[in-house]
């Protein structure tokens, strides 16, 4: 029984710290333009697709740990201020990809499959009033238009052709949606009481919509299109008594 905890907990320790790791090393190479798709002032962070897929394979717990510890190492580098850091990117990436591992559980629904295409009109009502308020330019707004109305159309088809994928889209885009307006709505706050890396304080309370949006649809995308088929041939390469389980639970 002892052994058998401490092998149990070793093994944790190990995903924790290879999850940390790859993030942090993705995210620090992507903020230096290599992963990442660029287009206008738009970058495209593809590094979460790492965090998504411990926290679906192993645990919710793994994959929050180490988004957590990933994205502080990341930030330390990026723009060097831990409390910031510790209050929004730590606090938004645990909770996010926690919420991930714990929806992506369970069998497949009619409801999963609903909200997987449903849910996505949250980023494009916000999109459209961002817009519409001149809150965004007219580059970025139209970019943030296409890629939700892009992201739209992959899960209806999805729902579709590849049933099976609709559960991770779903629990995807709704733990990212969290952990995107933990981002929107702390990184106003913070601007409240001190200066923003980008140089902004004080920043109006739209400015949290516009960072939930932004930090939304430049990750959604990645989680749409890459995460299910990652899974899934992960899943399948596994022993058959651990295939059937992870595929339905």
């Amino acid at each position: 029984m002892g052994k058998s905890f401490e092998k149990r907990r070793s093994l944790e320790v190990a995903l924790i710290a290879g999850n940390a790791a790859l993030y942090a090393v993705v995210g620090i190479a992507t903020y230096f333009g290599i992963f990442a798709p660029v287009f206008g002032t738009v970058r495209f962070w593809p590094s979460v697709v790492i965090p998504a897929t411990f926290s679906i394979l192993f645990s919710p717990w793994i994959g929050a740990v180490g988004a957590a510890i990933g994205i502080f190492i990341s930030d330390m580098v990026v723009h060097g201020n831990p409390i910031l850091s510790i209050t929004v990117g730590v606090t938004s990436n645990f909770t996010g990809f926690y919420l991930i591992g714990v929806l992506a559980r369970g069998r497949q629904s009619t409801l999963k499959k609903t909200l997987s295409v449903g849910i996505q009109a949250i980023p494009l009502l916000a999109a459209i009033i961002l817009y519409l308020s001149g809150a965004l330019d007219e580059l970025t707004s139209y970019i943030f238009l296409t890629v939700t109305i892009l992201v739209i159309f992959v899960s209806l088809v999805v729902v579709q052709f590849k049933p099976q994928y609709s559960k991770i889209i779903y629990s995807s885009s709704a733990g990212l949606m969290v952990g995107s307006a933990i981002i929107g709505f702390g990184l106003w706050a913070y601007s409240q009481f001190a200066v923003l890396p980008i140089g902004v304080s004080n920043a109006p309370i739209i400015a949290s919509l516009v960072w939930f949006l932004w930090t939304y649809l430049t990750e959604i995308p990645f989680l749409v299109f890459l995460l299910p088929p990652i899974v899934y041939a992960v899943v399948k390469a596994m022993p058959e008594r651990v295939k059937a389980e992870a595929l339905t639970r």
